[in-house]
């Protein structure tokens, strides 16, 4: 049955919305009882005050979309919305007078313009009332699925009028008085952009004025993800057959990194909140999913705290240093990234806010670099060292509270790491500032959080999946197997080799080059171009500052269209692992022995 098949599709929702660590306070059915009773209730009474008329309707319907459209919305003779042909009908049935609201509508976006967002859809919604209001045709002729018009079995109600009423029902209307106004008016409406016009902008405020009832703080319309090869992205949607699975992505990340499953699906919540403003169209592709995976979650994220905690075990032997009075270095970068994550949530700027976390995180690496606790230790500087491995634990637990809403997993994995509880039982704005990290506790260093992406094997294994073939097996990283002795050189050829310090001043990645970084690097009096193939590795914003060895005398060359004028030295295999780097300062362009 009917019934049947939307039940099973409701518990399908309600379990995704899980794995995908969505709560709510309420899952509202339209199908339920009470809502069925509220509609009808509120379709009589806007009845009797004359908002609702019985008339007669001529001219198009969209059947899938259940929609009538005049002959200046179709799009060449079909459906604007779902691109179906149209076809020209006659009826009887009940409208609501949206028309006589039409200036009420324009007076209150006028007075609060944050009303409507993003602002382009609310200049969509001014033209739209401008051109002229429509009365809302708000019944269809009676079938067995839809909720009955009150005293007229020849009529059922739209299902768009039905649809709207359930923000009253769920918020308590014509039940519980105290309930609806703890939770009306509501502070923000979301919906997607394609039913914003038509519906919740204009004959859902319009009814909230015909009721007496205030109307939403905020209305606001997200964007469209689409897909597509480069060459002509299109709408994800189940008409087109080419749904996305979060869940088969999240899986994919897990096996390509070695993540957990969890801790995955919160890497593509994090992709699809950051990568794109709010409100705004976005691309997705799972390359982009793995490639922010490892700029961002890995190297970012990952590198302060994997650098944090092991210095924290080797230095106070894992107990949370006192601050001291020479703690507080990062006190203006938490500040800030709290002061800013909150606006910008406040604004719907959800990516806003995640940059400014980040903004924190690349000033908590930046500080463990300029502090270089190793060198503190060397001199036996143990206050300055304590404070700064305070620091830079305190910046980790602001890091955990501010990312909770975005990553609910993660930020436990942070703060079990840190050795606190669950930061979105405890989160508050103000414990969004420096110096709340109790001394004295002991942090629990684990695994990885972000096992880096072999980016090169999980694209094979995408073709792969893309011919039919079944993708090979994960291997783990191979250990390299001693080589042949190599060819001897004499000292006189290695003092060849003109190696020399310098400092990357300068980050930034090649168009169109994936591996490929361009850096600027100061020898003192001197400054030069270098490629380095290190992209994959290490984000540009990573290495300025760096100390590294250059080789000053090697022959410049063009790579990847970028002039190469030397070399810096890297430790690894068949990739990058490590950049060579010095353990105290030097004069920048000291020559390398």
């Amino acid at each position: 049955s009917t019934q049947e098949h939307v039940d099973r599709k409701s518990a399908e929702f309600r379990a995704v919305f899980e794995q995908v660590h969505c709560s709510f306070d309420r899952f509202i059915r339209t199908t339920e009882p009470e809502h069925v009773r509220v509609v009808q209730r509120v379709f009589a009474r806007l009845r009797d005050s004359g908002d609702v008329y019985r008339g007669r309707y001529e001219g198009w319907y969209c059947l899938p979309c259940e929609t009538y459209f005049l002959e200046k919305d179709l799009l060449e003779g079909s459906c604007p919305d779902c691109k179906r042909p149209v076809t020209r009908t006659q009826t009887e049935a009940y409208f609501f007078r949206t028309s006589a609201y039409a200036d009420r509508l324009l007076r209150a976006i006028e007075d609060r313009p944050s009303l409507i967002g993003p602002e382009s859809r609310r200049n969509e919604v001014v033209a739209f009332i401008k051109q002229g209001l429509q009365d809302a045709c708000i019944s269809r002729a009676a079938s067995e699925w839809d909720i009955p018009v009150p005293d007229d079995p020849t009529q059922t109600i739209y299902v768009w009028f039905d649809a709207l009423v359930n923000y009253l029902t769920a918020a308590g209307y014509l039940q519980d008085a105290e309930q609806l106004a703890a939770w009306w008016p509501a502070g923000v409406q979301v919906m997607a952009k394609d039913i914003l016009v038509r519906f919740h902008a204009t004959i859902w405020p319009a009814m909230l004025m015909a009721l007496g009832l205030p109307l939403p703080e905020r209305i606001f319309a997200h964007g469209y993800w689409l897909t597509g090869d480069g060459e002509g992205e299109r709408k994800i949607s189940k008409s087109a057959g080419d749904l996305v699975n979060p869940l088969e992505t999240a899986e994919e990340l897990a096996q390509v990194s070695g993540c957990k499953t969890e801790v995955a699906v919160d890497a593509v919540r994090y992709f699809l909140l950051r990568e794109v403003t709010f409100g705004l169209d976005g691309v997705y592709r799972t390359e982009a999913v793995m490639q922010r995976f490892n700029d961002d979650l890995a190297n970012d994220l990952g590198n302060l705290l994997n650098r944090t905690l092991p210095l924290v075990e080797r230095f106070t032997g894992g107990t949370v240093p006192a601050p001291g009075p020479a703690a507080g270095a990062l006190a203006d970068p938490i500040a800030t990234a709290a002061e800013r994550t909150r606006a910008a949530l406040a604004d719907l700027d959800l990516s806003g806010a995640l940059t400014a976390v980040w903004q924190l995180i690349g000033a908590g690496n930046r500080f463990i670099d300029e502090r270089a606790p190793w060198d503190l230790h060397k001199a036996g500087k143990t206050v300055e060292l304590e404070a700064t491995l305070y620091d830079m634990l305190d910046a980790l637990r602001v890091v955990g509270l501010l990312v909770s809403p975005f990553m609910p997993v993660v930020a436990r994995e942070i703060w079990a790491q840190l050795g606190l509880g669950d930061p979105a039982v405890q989160a508050s704005w103000g414990d969004c500032t420096a110096g709340r990290l109790a001394a004295g506790g002991r942090i629990v260093r684990g695994q990885p959080i972000f096992p880096r992406i072999d980016l090169r094997r999980a694209g094979a294994r995408a073709q792969s999946r893309r011919a039919g073939q079944a993708p090979q097996p994960q291997e783990r990283p191979r250990v390299p197997e001693p080589e042949a002795p190599r060819t001897e050189v004499t000292t006189d050829e290695f003092a060849r080799l003109d190696l020399r310090v310098a400092e990357v001043v300068a980050a930034a990645r090649v168009e169109g080059k994936d591996r490929l970084l361009q850096l600027t690097l100061s020898l003192g009096e001197e400054t030069r171009t270098v490629a380095a193939g290190i992209a994959q590795q290490f984000p540009p914003e990573t290495l300025v500052g760096k100390r590294v060895v250059l080789v000053a005398n090697l022959k410049p060359a063009k790579i990847g269209g970028v002039p190469s004028h030397g070399m810096i030295l890297a430790a690894g295999e068949s990739q990058p692992l490590a950049i060579v780097t010095l353990d105290r300062d030097c004069p920048l362009g000291s020559k390398v022995r």
